[in-house]
């Protein structure tokens, strides 16, 4: 029972911190297309809970922020913070960048835990990771009218897959949950981060010439 409610209250941790980093994440980049503050929350709310959402009603829960106000308040502070610094934060081009991959992270081993917990196997918890931390960009950038950052070249979705296979790698050794957390969380940032500073891609797919 000390260990269920520990990964409980862990795992909620882990979603309200993602929900902060990705909602700054839609902000910003709503900001870069001149949103009025409630067009910047709406893309901020639909990247911190798009992803989570879409798993927990594949995994027929009921949507994690209908259980707490909390993300959506989370979603109105990480406005806030958006709109008092923005000053500060267009002196920092890797800003974005930062929140981004944070939320990446975090949303990823968030939706590991919250499948293992539903008892889903391994190969469905680390998808479900994915979707937890990816899905939520795809509609942010729909609603940016942009390409969807993890159909393009740059490595995204990949880095969640990684991030989940260290994570089942770990469990499957015997390592304590929290360090597996830490470890799995580092993984996906050190990818994601490194593709970026490095311009590190997937092949291209080649259309007919």
């Amino acid at each position: 029972m000390p260990d269920q409610l520990a990964l409980s209250t862990l795992q909620q941790f882990l979603e309200i911190i993602g929900t902060f980093a990705f909602a700054i994440s839609g902000i910003r980049l709503a900001a870069a297309k001149h949103f009025d503050w409630f067009g910047g929350y709406v893309c901020g709310i639909a990247v911190a809970i798009g992803g989570g959402t879409i798993r927990d009603l594949m995994l027929g829960a009921v949507p994690f922020w209908m259980t707490s106000p909390l993300y959506i308040i989370c979603t109105g502070f990480a406005l806030l913070f958006v709109i008092i610094f923005t000053k500060y934060m267009k002196k920092l081009d890797i800003t974005w960048l930062v929140f981004d991959t944070l939320g990446l992270a975090l949303f990823t081993i968030a939706g590991i835990q919250k499948s293992l917990a539903y008892g889903q196997p391994f190969w469905v918890s680390i998808i479900m990771g994915c979707i937890t931390g990816a899905a939520g960009g795809v509609i942010r950038d729909v609603l940016l009218n942009s390409v969807p950052l993890i159909f393009q070249k740059e490595i995204y979705a990949m880095a969640c897959v990684a991030g989940g296979l260290v994570y089942w790698l770990l469990s499957w050794l015997g390592i304590s949950n929290n360090f597996t957390v830490l470890i799995s969380f580092l993984v996906v940032c050190i990818i994601r981060i490194l593709a970026v500073r490095y311009h590190i891609s997937l092949p291209v797919l080649r259309g007919e010439e």
